[in-house]
């Protein structure tokens, strides 16, 4: 915006410049009424004039014989020479003035250029400065990145090994390709990087660019589409155009499942620019032409709504997956990012990699970035564990809100409330270790168990499933058992809905119901409409839908009933646990552990939380005039576990 208006005020100023150029400056004079100009050629005072059509200009001498300038305009008065010479003054006739030819083209076509002027803008603003400007609606907006546009490098990504190593292949094809072809082997058309978000498909692409000395073409896949039928289609030629011309080369299409979606899909029908747009790169990447030396690195995070022509071996003819990474893995990204932060020596990498299973990059980037602005807010000169553990519970249950004024009633039923999950968690083998527990509200949630898997896991089992739902329960018993059937809260909103999601997945889609067996019932990105999925619509019989949400049902029932069997056989454990967290606020799981086993907790362990409680509870002294009337929302109590 600022190029363009810096533009405009040049041509601006440049028109302003040959105006002035071709037109004569006035000079400056006395402005004369006629009447008065031929009294004072009567009285002899004028000494000269000059005449150009209906101007006179000249000079006249006052009272006080001083000599002075003067102009005016005079009518058709055909004795005015007569009468001037009859007084002797000195008369010069000038020719009429004339526009010169440059510039009355000008004056005349300005409005027009004027309107072309402003129309290009508008386009150009509307295209987004793309090339060719308002004619530039098919050119490709690829950006040809250059040595030093790009410093990422394959030493600045981690976690994912064996994707580093099928585009390393992919670049030492391209550096060196008779190693490869010996054998009548040939170059790869297409490699698609496919993974969850955050997990280093874009950095992955970034730093191909790094490593590759061949050109290196970025794209995103919604640059392709626009609102114009068949421009998208005009694009992919044109950047195919410019890749060929610069073959070998690569071209790194991000997020490609905004332009190849699969096609059809879709209530009411496909969309007509996209598919054009998927078409025109299917031909281009596997038609009658062929594209020696172009290779097309596409990343997506959602590769199930990709059409599968574009999959097909000939186009991508690799499907890279990058997932979240291992504990080695997690290991070798912090180290990445710890590069550029001071640590101290009580942080250890592999402690905080085991603490957070299931990170992708982008998060463990992030925990990074905030256990060192929280050891700025502290002035301290290093990072140390304290930090990372603050960092790793912003990150996983929220920022905590230590201004929330609770009343009494409101944490005695929090604490009951997320005692409850703790101690059913407790008593199900199959759950996963506690983390902590706390009842200080933090995000959403007025209080939150985070439970942390000991290992890495990539599947789960029908025991730990019908386990999670029990637990989920948890809070919703504790607050029936102990303050009523009438004051049971809507504190348990979330728990409910993970609870009946993942039934209804452990039913439609896992195939763990023996009522329904292992058949899948709804595919995942389904359109919804009147509470069914378009597939079960189709597919699914009322009777057998019926089916579905009775399992559903039954799933959490029995989820609901052992979590209350297990709170109303250990009903004192859950008095006591509910006293430590009224009193501490936060408990690790090694606390727990002391307080169902009747051992005093270490004081010095706690020293922080309890530090933290009694600034809480200054806090809330300071406010209680302010906020004596507020409530919290009451559908936020446990909402994460």
């Amino acid at each position: 915006m600022g190029k363009n208006l810096l533009l405009w005020v040049v041509i601006g100023l440049t028109m302003m410049s040959v105006f002035n150029m071709f037109s004569a400056p006035a000079a400056k004079s006395e402005a004369m009424t006629y009447s008065g100009f031929i009294d004072r050629v009567n009285q002899g005072r004028v000494e000269k004039v000059t005449i150009r059509e209906n101007q006179v200009a000249g000079q006249y001498r006052d009272l006080a014989g001083e000599m002075k300038t003067f102009n005016l305009q005079t009518p058709n008065d055909p004795n005015l020479v007569k009468t001037l010479l009859d007084n002797q003054v000195e008369v010069d006739v000038k020719a009429p003035t004339e526009v010169p030819f440059l510039l009355s083209i000008l004056i005349s076509w300005f409005p027009m250029l004027l309107l072309i002027g402003v129309w290009i803008f508008f386009m150009r603003q509307m295209q987004g400065g793309g090339k060719g400007g308002a004619m530039g609606f098919g050119k490709s907006k690829a950006k040809l990145l250059t040595e030093n546009a790009n410093k990422v490098t394959f030493e600045d990504v981690a976690g994912c090994d064996e994707a580093k190593q099928e585009v390393t292949e992919v670049i030492e094809f391209l550096r060196e390709p008779s190693r490869f072809t010996r054998l009548g082997g040939k170059i790869p058309k297409g490699i698609l990087l496919v993974g969850p978000p955050g997990t280093g498909k874009t950095l992955l692409g970034r730093a191909i660019a790094g490593e590759a000395d061949v050109p290196f073409f970025s794209i995103s896949g919604s640059d392709f589409v626009e609102m114009f039928v068949g421009v998208g289609a005009s694009r992919v030629r044109d950047m195919f155009e410019q890749a060929k011309k610069s073959a070998p080369c690569i071209v790194f299409v991000d997020e490609i499942d905004a332009m190849g979606r699969h096609r059809g899909a879709g209530v009411g029908g496909g969309n007509d620019e996209r598919e054009q747009t998927l078409n025109q790169m299917l031909v281009e990447m596997d038609g009658f032409e062929a594209n020696e030396g172009v290779i097309i690195v596409a990343a997506t995070n959602r590769p199930d709504v990709l059409d599968p022509a574009l999959l097909r071996p000939g186009r991508f003819d690799r499907q890279v997956t990058v997932g979240n990474a291992d504990l080695a893995g997690r290991m070798q990204i912090l180290k990445v990012h710890m590069k550029r932060v001071p640590l101290s020596s009580d942080v250890k990498v592999k402690v905080i990699a085991r603490g957070t299973p299931g990170f992708s990059g982008a998060e463990l980037a992030n925990l990074v970035n905030e256990a060192a602005l929280n050891a700025a807010r502290l002035n301290r000169d290093k990072v140390t564990a304290a930090d990372f553990d603050e960092a790793k519970d912003k990150v996983m249950m929220g920022t905590e809100r230590r201004s929330m004024a609770m009343t009494e009633d409101e944490k005695k039923l929090t604490a009951y409330h997320e005692s409850g999950h703790a101690l059913v968690a407790i008593h199900c083998p199959s759950s996963d270790p506690i983390h902590k527990m706390t009842i200080i509200p933090r995000g959403r949630a007025l209080g939150m168990v985070m439970r942390l898997p000991e290992k890495d896991e990539y599947s789960q089992s029908r025991e730990k499933m019908h386990a999670s739902i029990a637990i989920a329960m948890g809070g919703r018993v504790a607050e029936e058992l102990i303050f009523g059937y009438d004051k049971v809260t809507s504190g348990a909103s979330s728990d409910i809905q993970m609870a009946t999601g993942l039934a209804r997945k452990m039913v439609t889609q896992w195939g763990l119901s023996d009522k329904l067996g292992p058949l899948l019932y709804s595919e995942n990105e389904q359109e919804i409409f009147l509470g069914r999925s378009v597939a079960q619509q189709q597919h699914v019989s009322d009777e057998t839908f019926r089916l579905i949400d009775m399992e559903i049902r039954n799933f959490v029932d029995a989820g609901y009933d052992l979590a209350k069997k297990i709170l109303s056989e250990n009903l004192d454990d859950l008095h006591r646990l509910a006293e430590g967290a009224l009193e501490y606020e936060t408990l690790s799981g090694d606390d727990i552990t002391k307080i169902l086993a009747g051992k005093p907790l270490n004081r010095q362990d706690i020293q922080g939380i309890d530090m933290r409680k009694k600034d809480h509870d200054h806090g809330q002294d300071e406010n209680i005039d302010l906020d004596a009337d507020a409530k919290p929302e009451g559908n936020e109590a446990g909402q994460i576990h």
